[in-house]
């Protein structure tokens, strides 16, 4: 197991924009910069995802990054969205040359959620490219229902195929993470450790989640890693935060920044690499 951080550790630093909204840093975090958080972290694994896209880097670039990765002992995962076989097949390519060996995707088709009975059919097209490159796909929970979730991976019955277990992404299912895990955790390849509080709003008639540093909200992080030892699981666990925007978006950023460096500590309790 491996502690690591990713490119949904730093969004706001990275930039994105939501319908109408955006949040655009003068100067964005770059590929490059958030390796180098990594080794000034001491964590040795990144997660690049598509809000940072890999793509859009030139071969100089690409190079640079691997090699500076094995210069610093990083391994590299990725994360796409969607099941187009072509695009997992792309993306499989991708992640090949940076030497890794787990692609994370969000079970999706042109950008909206599908059902669960109809993934089968997209995992067991790319099957083949999984067992050909020995590369790993994981599911990321919270578009699709637990229980549905681990069907479609028994109707395929692969190891090349799992689950990344978000700690909070099934809130919107609406499914609490607890349940979530113990459905999930056989089939549980990769970790997004994210922590979150839920506070009953003033007025009593409804709630808010809000992210927190790990360790500070209501994920019992030694009950999470205990249930998923005890299922087999063999996973590395990638942190990522929610800070809340903040009036300037360089005190957001500042705010990220400083609940990554509280929670990496905090989990090296229970990850040593």
């Amino acid at each position: 197991m491996k502690l690591g951080i990713g490119t949904y550790c730093y969004m706001w630093a990275i930039g994105f924009k939501f319908g109408d909204k955006e949040a655009r840093p003068a100067q964005p975090m770059s590929a490059m910069a958030l390796l180098e958080r990594a080794r000034d972290l001491g964590v040795h694994l990144v997660q690049y995802g598509p809000n940072l896209p890999m793509t859009e880097l030139s071969d100089m670039e690409l190079d640079a990054i691997v090699r500076n990765g094995q210069a610093w002992d990083v391994e590299f995962e990725l994360a796409t969205r969607g099941l187009e076989t072509e695009h997992l097949a792309q993306q499989i390519m991708l992640l090949k040359r940076l030497g890794g060996s787990l692609l994370r995707t969000i079970p999706e088709l042109g950008g909206k959620p599908v059902e669960a009975s109809c993934i089968p059919e997209y995992l067991q097209a790319i099957l083949p490219v999984l067992q050909r490159e020995q590369v790993k796909l994981g599911l990321e929970n919270g578009k699709v229902p637990a229980k549905e979730l681990a069907w479609a991976l028994d109707k395929v019955g692969s190891p090349a195929v799992g689950v990344v277990l978000d700690t909070a992404n099934s809130l919107a299912v609406p499914e609490g993470w607890q349940y979530v895990t113990e459905i999930l955790a056989p089939y549980t390849i990769c970790l997004h450790h994210k922590e979150f509080v839920v506070k009953r709003v003033w007025y009593m008639m409804g709630f808010t989640v809000e992210g927190q540093p790990a360790g500070k909200g209501q994920v019992d992080t030694p009950w999470l890693l205990e249930t998923l030892d005890k299922a087999g699981a063999q996973y590395n666990v990638i942190l990522e935060v929610w800070p809340p925007e903040e009036p300037n978006l360089e005190d957001t950023i500042a705010t990220e920044d400083r609940w990554v460096r509280e929670s990496i500590p905090y989990l090296r309790q229970f990850i040593k690499d």
